[in-house]
Parts: structure tokens; C-alpha cells; sequence
């Protein structure tokens, strides 16, 4: 078994971010460049140019914003509009099959939580090497039962 990893530490897909974010700010920027070269809009109409670049950076920055923070005391899981904090005991399972747009949860409760920290997108191996990170560290930090309750 590789090396646990130094908590806190946080998984996120690096390169879909730094994607999401450029792309974001480039359409900002196309978008209001247009509204301001293009003699004959007025002001509402500039603006709305502007608000509408505005709101697709904000769409865009909200993809970015996914990761997942593992810590002593659980894990915090981030998607795009939600934020979830769960102890290590409620993770029973850290699941990236083939195929899978990204990792999922299996719950204590009989639920699974999507995790869009860490997808195989962009880059498949990164994402592989810290699903492997989060199971590990579950796995670890797992409650045991006693073996002689069996029977």
C-alpha cells in the first residue's frame, strides 16, 4: 500500500480549472470588447453585453470551484452548487470505475455522493492516483469492527 498523503489535503482537477477559468475570463473579455467596439448599441445594450459575459464567467467559475478537502475529522466534498461535510465513519466506499465521469461515494446510509473533485477528463492518470489517495485515506480512517462478533 502506497504512502497516505499529509492531511489536510485537498483533490481537485487541476487542468479542467485552469480550462473553465480561462475560457471563462476570455469569453469575458471577447464579449465586452464587443459591446464596446460596436458604435451603434447604447448604454443598456453594452451593459447587457457586459452582464451576459458576466454571468457566463460565473456559470464557468462554478464548474471550476469542485474539489474535495480531507482533513482529521472527515471529508468535505464540493460539487458545483453544493457543499457536504461528511465523517470518515459515513464513507464505506470510494468508488472510479471505468467509465465513470467521476469518483462516487457509497454512504452509510445507503446513498451515493457524486464527487466532481476528482474526474478522469482531462487527466485520467491524476484522477486515478488520487481516487486511489481518497480510498486509501477512508480505508484508513475506517471504524473496525471487533473480529469476534462474528457468529
Amino acid at each position: 500500500m502506497s504512502e497516505l498523503p499529509a492531511l489536510p489535503v485537498t483533490f481537485r482537477p487541476g487542468r479542467t480549472r485552469a480550462v473553465l477559468l480561462t475560457a471563462g475570463v476570455a469569453i469575458f473579455v471577447v464579449i465586452t470588447a464587443v459591446a464596446l467596439l460596436l458604435e451603434k448599441l447604447g448604454p443598456g445594450e453594452r451593459l447587457s453585453f457586459v452582464l451576459t459575459g458576466a454571468l457566463m464567467f460565473g456559470v464557468l467559475a462554478m464548474l471550476a470551484r469542485v474539489k474535495v478537502v480531507a482533513e482529521e475529522s472527515g471529508v468535505t466534498v464540493v460539487n458545483i452548487a453544493t457543499r457536504r461535510r461528511l465523517d470518515w465513519a459515513e464513507i464505506l466506499q470510494v468508488n472510479l470505475r471505468p467509465g465513470d465521469p467521476w469518483v462516487f461515494l457509497n454512504l452509510s446510509d445507503g446513498t451515493s455522493l457524486p464527487v466532481l473533485g476528482i474526474q478522469p477528463g482531462i487527466a485520467k492518470q491524476h484522477a486515478i492516483a488520487d481516487a486511489r489517495a481518497l480510498r486509501a485515506l477512508a480505508e484508513a480512517h475506517a471504524i473496525k469492527e471487533p473480529e469476534d462478533r462474528e457468529g
